[in-house]
C-alpha cells in the first residue's frame, strides 16, 4: 500500500497541474477528494492491512489527504485569479458612464386605497380599532344575530380553524367587542382582511380586504348613515358617481341597505365585473339590530347606531378601471409598475 500512496500522490500533483476551467476543479475534487474518491477508498482498504501496520500506513493516508487538500486550494485560488483577470481583459467598463438608479417600489394599489379610506375616515371623526384576523365564533356571527343554521357558518362559506375559531368572515366582529369594552358613543372603523370560502373570479376572491364603521349613540337615524356614505364616497373616489341605496337583508342590522355604484369599467353600459347590470355594489349597511345592542350589553330603547362595511379591492377597482380581482394577488410587476 505504501507504493499506492506514492503514486496516487504523483497522479494527484500531475492532475492538478492540467486543470483550468472550474468544472475541472470540480470533477476533480470528486475524483481524488470527495466521499468516494480514490483517498477515501484508502481508508476503506486499510481495514484488509494486517493491524501492526495499520497505525503507518492510515498516518500516511492522513497526510495524503492534508497535502492534497491544501495543494488543491492553492490550485483553485490560483485559477478563480487567472479566470479573473481573463475576464477583465474581455470586459470593457466605461465609467463615464452615469449611474443606474435603484428602482422605487409603491403601495400595493389595494394597500394605497385602504390608506386614503382609513384617513378619510379619521377625518370625519372616526377611530381606529383593529380585531384579530383568528375569531371566535360567538364574535363573528352568534353575537351578532346569525342563527345556528345560517348559510354563512357552513364549512362551503367560512374557513374553520377549529369548531369555534374560524378565519373571520367580515369586521363586522369589532362591533361585540367595541360594545364589550366601551361605552356609547363609539364611533370606530376596523380595517383588515377577511376570508371567505368562495369560488376565485374576476370579482371575488377567498382574501379581501375589507372596512367596517360602527357608530352608537343617543339619536342615531338611517339618514345619519346614508349622509355619512355619501360624504365618504365623495371625499374618496369623487362627485361624478351615480349612487344608489337599496333594501337588503343582513341579520346584524335592521332595516339593512345596499349601496351600489354606476361602474365605471363600463360607464353603465354592463360588464363581467357588475355582473351586466351598470352597478356595482361597494358596501352593505344598516342600522345596528336591537338584539346585538343587547347582546353587547346596551340598551336599545336609549342608543341606536348604524353600521356600514366595504371592500376594498372593489373600490381600488373603481378607482383605477381594473376588471379582475385576481390582478392584486398575482404580484405581476406588469401590473404592479403601473402604480408605483
Amino acid at each position: 500500500m505504501h507504493n499506492q500512496l506514492q503514486e496516487l500522490k504523483r497522479t494527484f500533483i500531475q492532475g492538478l497541474s492540467a486543470l483550468k476551467t472550474r468544472k475541472d476543479l470540480e470533477l476533480f475534487y470528486n475524483e481524488f477528494l470527495g466521499r468516494k474518491g480514490l483517498i477515501q477508498q484508502l481508508m476503506q482498504d486499510l481495514k484488509a492491512v494486517p493491524d501492526d501496520q495499520k497505525p503507518l500506513l492510515g498516518k500516511e493516508i492522513n497526510d495524503l489527504k492534508s497535502f492534497a487538500e491544501k495543494t488543491f486550494k492553492e490550485a483553485s485560488d490560483q485559477i478563480d485569479v487567472e479566470l479573473q483577470n481573463k475576464r477583465l481583459q474581455t470586459e470593457k467598463i466605461d465609467l463615464t458612464l452615469p449611474g443606474r438608479l435603484p428602482l422605487i417600489g409603491g403601495k400595493h394599489p389595494v394597500l394605497a386605497m385602504l390608506d386614503k379610506a382609513v384617513d378619510i375616515l379619521i377625518s370625519m371623526g372616526f377611530s381606529v380599532q383593529l380585531a384579530p384576523d383568528v375569531e371566535s365564533d360567538y364574535h363573528n356571527f352568534e353575537s351578532l344575530n346569525y342563527p345556528p343554521d345560517h348559510p354563512a357558518r357552513d364549512m362551503q362559506d367560512t374557513f374553520y380553524i377549529t369548531q369555534d375559531l374560524l378565519l373571520r368572515t367580515h369586521n363586522t366582529s369589532i362591533q361585540m367587542r367595541m360594545m364589550e369594552a366601551s361605552q356609547p358613543p363609539i364611533r370606530v372603523i376596523c380595517p383588515g382582511k377577511c376570508f371567505r370560502n368562495e369560488e376565485i373570479n374576476a370579482r371575488s376572491h377567498v382574501f379581501f380586504h375589507q372596512i367596517d364603521a360602527l357608530y352608537i349613540d343617543k339619536d342615531v337615524s338611517l339618514k345619519d348613515l346614508i349622509s355619512t356614505i355619501e360624504e365618504f364616497f365623495k371625499k374618496l373616489i369623487g362627485s361624478d358617481l351615480s349612487m344608489r341605496v337599496r333594501g337588503s337583508y343582513f341579520p346584524f342590522v335592521e332595516p339593512g341597505i345596499e349601496i351600489d355604484f354606476s361602474c365605471l369599467l363600463c360607464k353603465g353600459s354592463g360588464c363581467s365585473v357588475c355582473k351586466q347590470s351598470g352597478w356595482l355594489e361597494v358596501a352593505g349597511a344598516g342600522m345596528v339590530h336591537p338584539e346585538v345592542l343587547k347582546n353587547g350589553g346596551l340598551d336599545c330603547e336609549l342608543y341606536t347606531g348604524y353600521a356600514w362595511g366595504m371592500g376594498i379591492e372593489r373600490l381600488a377597482m373603481l378607482q383605477y378601471g381594473i376588471n379582475d380581482i385576481r390582478l392584486f394577488t398575482q404580484n405581476d410587476l406588469r401590473f404592479l409598475r403601473q402604480f408605483s
